[in-house]
């Protein structure tokens, strides 16, 4: 599955904390005031809590009101991250360890702008495959999007089997007879946060872009299907992350949480919320996914969008061009034809003449990129196209792209890698001193369009190539590379055959 948080090299670059100076800035929001800091204009707040620490009995219980406060809470430095397992040491994703805590719900926001100014807010969501990641990690610093105009907020959610367990006693303890989706459920009372407190900062509550990574796509997308988030978010941008495939039920995710509770010795519930926070972190039997419980979803994601009954708001996203070079191992592939035909065969039963017409492989040197262009389409290309011609057809703008530049680091074979976009459309690549003219000049337009969406729902702005709106006909897309131009049809002969694919393995 997709982690997508920062490079450890882009963490050094980045740091996680900052401990420069600043005057104060003092806000009243719901449980007292925080107090921020201002610096050359643009005010930072980090650590508010937008709900109650989900500590003890409240574990796996929705978003709880904060508990109230007495006196300034100083909002200076980032709250702890949500209980998570550390990436394995050789990831491409790993990052030096950071403070965690069950309590955890707490945001950040960035803002050049007074009370009461009504800018475009753009709300962060961190990726990380719902088991890793926060909204403090380096390159999601939101100044450098401020200072071109909106508010930016960053938020931790619930993760793991912390954030999405699903269990009978669970269920039966719900007023609303469902469980699960406990990460998914701070997302939305974060949302709700902003509704209610975002002018102070500065910003328009009828302008919330909803943006996210990876898991972070994903959350965007479950928002758009979800009923619980109508009216909270006015666009919604995508990055490398759809939730179009099977969704678990309600019961199916339970009889994971029972396996999880049997894996841990815990025979009741009770149990289980006296289990060590980190213990339920590491737990390896259980697998993390949203679940039409009823509440949040109350249907298939795909079934949803298909019938016009999610959010119908403008939409921008898209994908890169080599994600899967990060996401796998080349030592698991298949070394010769013979053991790559018996994988083909296994993957796509009956289908490998269609596969190998549009994923061709001549000789075992082919074998890789066969199988890296394959995942990668899978489990991304395929997902952004299908949100894409979701949102055209429902009658919102769509607006689809492929991130194609190679980052001079950390590592150029890796390519146009899973994540490698985020430092540009943050415009954070301007905090090296070293970035190359190209760099500096990709991530001016790739922030730019971001902004231009958040602000109008249109990406387009002067100085920047034309973005045409995504439609069926013509599947128009903007390549986001060394050069950014407009294609058409993007690997459409792959995503054709993948989607007959999926057809074929669709859940009534």
């Amino acid at each position: 599955m997709p982690r997508s948080v920062a490079l450890l090299a882009f963490a050094l670059l980045f740091p996680h904390r900052s401990l420069a100076p600043r005057a104060p800035d003092t806000v009243r929001v719901e449980g007292g005031q925080v107090v921020g800091t201002i610096t050359d204009g643009l005010r930072v707040f980090k650590g508010i809590p937008y709900a109650a620490a989900p500590v003890g009995a409240l574990r796996w219980k929705p978003p709880q009101p904060v508990a109230a406060w007495s006196g300034a809470k100083s909002a200076d430095a980032f709250s702890p991250e949500c209980v998570q397992p550390p990436y394995p040491a050789g990831s491409a994703y790993f990052m030096p360890p950071e403070p965690m805590s069950e309590d955890c719900l707490y945001l950040n926001v960035w803002s050049a702008a007074a009370a009461g100014a009504k800018r475009p807010v753009m709300v962060w969501i961190h990726g990380g495959a719902w088991t890793r990641g926060a909204g403090s990690v380096g390159i999601y610093d939101g100044a450098n999007l401020a200072k071109k105009g909106v508010v930016v907020v960053s938020l931790n959610y619930r993760l793991g089997s912390l954030g999405f367990l699903a269990h009978p006693e669970l269920t039966a303890e719900s007023p609303a007879h469902a469980s699960g989706n406990y990460g998914m459920l701070d997302q939305v009372a974060a949302l709700r946060w902003v509704q209610r407190h975002i002018a102070a900062f500065g910003g328009d509550a009828s302008r919330v872009t909803i943006f996210g990574e990876s898991a972070g796509s994903w959350s965007v997308n479950v928002l758009q299907a979800s009923p619980l988030a109508a009216g909270l978010f006015h666009r919604a941008i995508g990055e490398s992350g759809g939730r179009f495939a099977h969704n678990p039920t309600l019961a199916e995710a339970e009889q994971g949480g029972v396996a999880l509770a049997a894996s841990l010795g815990a025979t009741s519930l009770a149990a289980l919320r006296a289990l060590p926070a980190e213990q339920l972190a590491n737990a390896r039997a259980f697998n993390t996914d949203v679940t039409v419980d009823g509440l949040l979803l109350t249907d298939q994601v795909a079934r949803t969008f298909a019938t016009k009954q999610h959010r119908i708001v403008p939409v921008l996203v898209g994908s890169n061009a080599d994600e899967f070079t990060t996401l796998t191992s080349p030592a698991l592939f298949p070394k010769t034809m013979d053991g790559y035909r018996k994988m083909a065969e296994l993957r796509f039963p009956g289908m490998l003449a269609e596969f190998d017409a549009v994923y061709p492989v001549k000789t075992d040197a082919d074998i890789a990129g066969a199988i890296l262009g394959a995942g990668r389409d899978q489990s991304f290309t395929l997902e952004m196209r299908t949100w894409a011609r979701f949102g055209s057809a429902a009658g919102a703008p769509a607006f689809l792209y492929q991130w194609t530049h190679v980052p001079p680091i950390p590592n150029p074979k890796w390519g146009a890698y899973h994540g490698s976009e985020i430092i540009y459309a943050f415009n954070n690549v301007r905090q090296r001193s070293d970035a190359p003219a190209l760099d500096l000049r990709l991530s001016d337009q790739l922030s730019s369009y971001w902004v231009n969406f958040a602000t109008s729902g249109n990406p387009n702005g002067p100085g920047l190539p034309h973005w045409p709106a995504y439609d069926r006909e013509s599947e128009p897309y903007l390549e986001l590379g060394d050069s950014v131009r407009v294609g058409q049809h993007l690997l459409k002969a792959q995503l054709d055959f993948l989607e007959r694919v999926a057809e074929r393995r669709r859940v009534p």
